[in-house]
């Protein structure tokens, strides 16, 4: 989305998804909305290790991508030394609706369209749509926790140690925001002057 860039992993395994094995990455150092960027890092982070004999090995992977995403992953398996492993793209269809999705398959490039109420068509959406629910879950988290820790940095003689005490003691930047000088003051560590600047930030 541009903004606090979060990639995720979910793994099916045993007729059902395990919860336990998800990951979420986050994304630095890429220009924002760098979609194959995002998908060389992580797929580079979490390849390597099991490259390294860390976590399962998977049977098979599934790329939430057409053409050009799969093309990254392939490159990304040959350079930690997995590309033995059957990658398969996800291509949305035409206006991006379900039920038109493209398989592509890494071994012999193959495009393969399944009927809209075939079973394994129904289990591919299935793990799809679980990984944009779990990266979007991450994603929300990380934008609003950096927006509060921003918004408190912003004011000069507000450290950690202070941001800490003002969220805890408001139960969030919601209650900082809604509170008065005063009782911005009672806080342990902030002085009346440094309450008035904090209240001014917010108003």
């Amino acid at each position: 989305m541009g903004e606090a860039t979060v990639g995720s992993c979910v793994v099916f395994d045993k007729g059902d998804m395990q919860n336990s094995e998800y990951r979420r990455y986050n994304v630095t150092g890429i220009t924002p909305g760098d979609d194959y960027a995002a998908m060389r890092d992580v797929l580079t982070r979490r390849y390597k290790k099991v490259a390294a004999g860390e976590g399962k090995r998977p049977d098979l992977i599934f790329i939430d991508g057409g053409k050009g995403q799969l093309g990254v992953a392939i490159d990304v398996m040959q350079e930690v030394g997995l590309e033995d492993i059957l990658l398969v793209g996800i291509a949305k269809g035409e206006e991006r609706r379900p039920g038109l999705e493209t398989m592509i398959f890494s071994d012999t490039g193959e495009l393969l369209n399944l009927e809209k109420d075939n079973q394994g068509l129904h289990l591919l959406q299935k793990i799809r749509d679980e990984a944009h629910r779990f990266a979007i879950t991450g994603h929300r988290t990380k934008r609003a926790k950096a927006r509060i820790t921003s918004s408190l940095e912003d004011i000069e003689g507000v450290g950690a140690k202070r941001r800490k005490a003002l969220l805890t003691r408001f139960g969030g930047l919601d209650g900082v925001k809604g509170a008065s000088i005063d009782e911005l003051a009672k806080v342990d560590g902030i002085s009346p002057a440094l309450a008035e600047k904090i209240y001014e930030q917010f108003h």
